[in-house]
C-alpha cells in the first residue's frame, strides 16, 4: 500500500511541476492538471489514512490511557476499535450512496465520472473496516496489539 501511496505522490508531484514549468517557462497552461492533481491528492488522503490507521499513527489523546492497568487498555483499545468499525460503515454506505448519486456527472476538464473519484470513499472505508477487524480479532484471539 505504501508503494501505491509514493506512486500517486510522485504523480501528482510531476504534473503539479509540469503545470508550473508550462505555465510560466511557456506561458501556456495545462487546462487538466490543476484536477488531476486534486484528485490525486483525494485519494492519497483517503488511502493514507488507512495506512496510519494501520500502523497506529493518527494522533491521540493518551493521558488517562496510560495510567490504566494492561487489561484495562485491552478493553478500551477494543472499545475504540469497534467504534472505528461504526465509523467504517457510515463511510461505506454513505461514500456508495454519494458515489451512486454522482455517476452520471463527468468531471470538467479530464471527462472523467465522477463516481471513480468518490468511490474513494467506501473503497478505504472496507480497508480501514478490514484492519479493525484484524486488530479486534488480534486483542480477542492472540492477546497482542500493534501499537499503543
Amino acid at each position: 500500500m505504501e508503494l501505491s501511496l509514493l506512486g500517486l505522490g510522485s504523480l501528482m508531484t510531476i504534473i503539479v511541476i509540469a503545470q508550473v514549468i508550462s505555465r510560466y517557462g511557456l506561458n501556456h497552461s495545462l487546462f487538466w492538471s490543476e484536477e488531476l492533481a486534486r484528485y490525486l491528492l483525494v485519494w492519497l488522503t483517503f488511502l493514507g489514512a488507512t495506512v496510519a490507521y494501520f500502523r497506529g499513527m493518527h494522533p491521540g489523546v493518551d493521558v488517562i490511557y496510560r495510567r490504566l492497568s494492561p487489561e484495562n487498555k485491552r478493553y478500551l483499545r477494543i472499545i475504540s476499535h469497534l467504534l472505528c468499525l461504526i465509523l467504517f460503515l457510515v463511510m461505506i454506505w454513505q461514500g456508495t450512496q454519494f458515489s451512486y448519486f454522482v455517476r452520471l456527472q463527468i468531471t470538467p476538464a479530464l471527462n472523467l465520472p465522477k463516481w471513480t473519484i468518490f468511490s474513494i470513499i467506501p473503497i478505504s472505508g472496507l480497508i480501514f473496516m478490514l484492519h479493525g477487524f484484524a486488530f479486534i480479532w488480534r486483542e480477542l484471539f492472540t492477546g497482542e496489539h500493534r501499537h499503543e
